[in-house]
C-alpha cells in the first residue's frame, strides 16, 4: 500500500488555465461579500451599519423588486400546468385571468406540445416566426425565421457566436472599453484575443471611429487576425444610446475592414433619450442606399427577456438573428447550438410573449400597458434621482442617463486613498467600492472590472433598487470617505 496521502485529481494548478485567467467582476469579490452580509442579516443579526443589502452590482430587476408582467406570468403558469385550462370558469371568474391569456397559452401549447420537451435546436419554429414578425415591424425590413436562433439568454448567444468566430489563439475581437465582462471573460476562456477600443466619455460614451481604427491597426500590426467588432447599444456599463451617425460609421468601417458586427441590443427598450436604432435597420438602410456595397457585412444582433420592462433573468430566454451569413457557416452554428440540445422551452415561450405582447383592444392590454409604463417611468425617475445625487458629490462626474439600467460615474480620489488601497492590494476604485459596501450595504462594481481609460476611476451602479433612501446613504458615505482621505 502507498504511504502517501490520497489527493484529489484536480487542483488549482492543473485545471484549464483559461478558466483561471477569466475575470467576471459583476459577480466577483464584492458580490460574494455582499451575499455574506445578506445571509448575516437574514439570521437576525443587527450589528452592521445597515439593515439591508442593495445589489446594485448586477442588472437583476426582479431581485430588486421589479414586479413581473402579469400577462406573461399568467400565460407561463398555464404552460407549466395545462390542466388549469380545464377550469376556464375558475381562471376567468375567480383568479383574474383574461380570455386572451387562455387563448395565447393554448396557441403556444399547440406550437410546443409540452414545455418539458426538447424543441428544435434553434428554437420552436412558431416562436421564431413571431420574432421575425416583431423584427419586421420594428425595423421596416423583412426577417426570416430561419436566421433566428433562440438561446438561454443573450449570454448563451454570445458564447455561441464567439465559439464560431474564434478559430485559434490569434483570432481577435474588437471590444468596447468599458464593457460588460462577458466578452473579455469568454475570450479568455477561448484563449482568443480581446482587442480593446475606448469609448468616448466626453461624448456620453459614444463610439469614436478614430479610436476603433487605431485599436484595429495596432492589433493587425501585431499579427492578430481581427475578425469582429462588438457594439453594446444601449451601453453596459455606460448607459449610452448610440445616435444614427455612430451606427452608420461602425457599419461602414466593418464593410471596409471585413469585420463581423456583434450587436448586443438587450437594452433596446431601456432608452430615455432619443430612440433606439437597431443595427439591422441601419444595415438594411445602407444596403438600400448603396446597392451591393454592404451585402457581405455579417451582422449578429442579440436580444433577451432579462432586461427592459420584462426583467425575467431567471427564465433564461433570448435570441440572436444572423444577417448576410454564409449558409455553410449557419449550418455549423446550428450544429453548435444542437450540442446543447435547445434553449429552455419555457424561456422561448417568454421570448414570444415579449415580442408579441397584448395589443390595443385585447382584454389584457390595459393592465399590460399600465405595468410596462410604470416600470419604465420608475426606472427613469430613479436614474434621474441617482444622477442628481452624483452631481452634488465632491469629485464625481457623470453624464446624464440615456438608457439601459446603469450609470458609470467618474470618481476622483486622493493620493491618500490610493495609498490606503495599495496597502490592501486593491486598486483605488476597488477600495472605494469595498468601503461603500461595508458602510452602506450597497454593492456596486469598480470600473476596473469593465476596463477604463488609464488614470481614470469609475464605478457602475444599477438604478433598479426601489426607493431613494439608499441613494442618500451613498451621498453620506462619499462625503465621509472624501473627508477621511484628504
Amino acid at each position: 500500500m502507498s504511504s502517501t496521502t490520497p489527493r484529489q485529481r484536480l487542483n488549482i494548478n492543473n485545471i484549464n488555465p483559461h478558466i483561471k485567467a477569466a475575470k467576471y467582476a459583476v459577480r466577483g469579490e464584492l458580490a460574494v461579500k455582499s451575499e455574506e452580509y445578506r445571509s448575516y442579516l437574514q439570521r437576525g443579526l443587527t450589528d452592521l451599519p445597515f439593515d439591508k443589502v442593495i445589489s446594485a452590482n448586477i442588472g437583476n430587476p426582479q431581485q430588486l423588486d421589479q414586479k413581473p408582467i402579469t400577462f406573461f406570468r399568467q400565460v407561463l403558469s398555464l404552460l407549466e400546468n395545462p390542466t388549469l385550462l380545464n377550469h376556464e370558469d375558475v381562471l376567468l371568474n375567480q383568479l383574474g385571468y383574461k380570455p386572451d391569456v387562455l387563448e395565447r397559452a393554448r396557441g403556444l401549447l399547440k406550437s410546443v406540445g409540452s414545455v418539458g420537451a426538447y424543441s428544435a435546436s434553434n428554437g420552436v419554429p412558431a416562436i421564431r416566426q413571431s420574432i421575425a414578425k416583431f423584427l419586421e415591424e420594428r425595423d421596416g425590413f423583412p426577417a426570416n425565421q430561419a436566421d433566428i436562433y433562440l438561446s438561454a439568454g443573450a449570454s448563451s448567444g454570445v458564447n455561441t457566436l464567439l465559439h464560431i468566430l474564434c478559430a485559434d489563439e490569434n483570432s481577435g475581437i474588437l471590444v468596447p472599453i468599458p464593457q460588460y465582462p462577458l466578452y473579455t471573460a469568454s475570450l479568455a476562456v477561448l484563449n482568443a484575443k480581446c482587442v480593446p477600443y475606448l469609448l468616448d466619455e466626453a461624448r456620453n460614451w459614444g463610439t469614436d471611429l478614430a479610436t476603433i481604427k487605431e485599436a484595429n491597426e495596432k492589433a493587425k500590426a501585431e499579427g492578430i487576425d481581427v475578425r469582429a467588432i462588438v457594439i453594446i447599444n444601449p451601453g453596459n456599463p455606460t448607459g449610452a444610446s448610440l445616435p444614427e451617425e455612430d451606427i452608420r460609421a461602425v457599419i461602414d468601417y466593418a464593410q471596409q475592414e471585413h469585420l463581423v458586427i456583434l450587436a448586443d441590443e438587450v437594452y433596446q427598450t431601456n432608452v430615455f433619450v432619443g430612440e433606439f436604432i437597431s443595427f439591422k435597420r441601419m444595415l438594411r438602410q445602407l444596403q438600400k442606399e448603396n446597392p451591393g456595397k454592404y451585402d457581405c457585412v455579417e451582422l449578429a444582433s442579440l436580444h433577451s427577456v432579462s432586461k427592459g420592462m420584462v426583467g425575467e433573468c431567471g427564465h433564461r430566454g433570448g435570441y440572436f438573428e444572423l444577417v448576410n451569413f454564409d449558409p455553410e457557416v449557419q449550418a455549423e452554428i446550428y450544429k453548435f447550438v444542437s450540442i446543447m440540445l435547445c434553449a429552455p422551452v419555457i424561456g422561448q415561450c417568454l421570448v414570444e410573449l415579449m415580442v408579441n405582447p397584448p395589443k390595443p383592444g385585447e382584454p389584457s392590454h390595459d393592465l399590460y400597458r399600465k405595468e410596462y409604463d410604470g416600470i419604465f417611468n420608475g426606472l427613469k425617475e430613479r436614474a434621474m434621482a441617482l444622477h442628481k445625487a452624483f452631481e452634488q458629490m465632491e469629485g464625481v462626474e457623470c453624464g446624464s442617463p440615456q438608457g439601459s439600467m446603469y450609470l458609470f460615474p467618474t470618481i476622483n480620489l486622493s493620493p491618500k486613498a490610493a495609498e490606503a488601497a495599495a496597502q490592501e492590494g486593491r486598486t483605488a476604485d476597488e477600495f472605494y467600492c469595498m468601503r461603500m459596501l461595508e458602510a452602506t450595504g450597497v454593492c456596486v462594481v469598480p470600473g476596473s472590472g469593465f476596463g477604463q481609460k488609464e488614470g481614470s476611476l469609475h464605478f457602475r451602479t444599477t438604478f433598479l433598487a426601489p426607493g431613494t433612501e439608499w441613494v442618500g446613504s451613498i451621498i453620506k458615505f462619499h462625503q465621509e470617505f472624501m473627508d477621511k482621505y484628504r
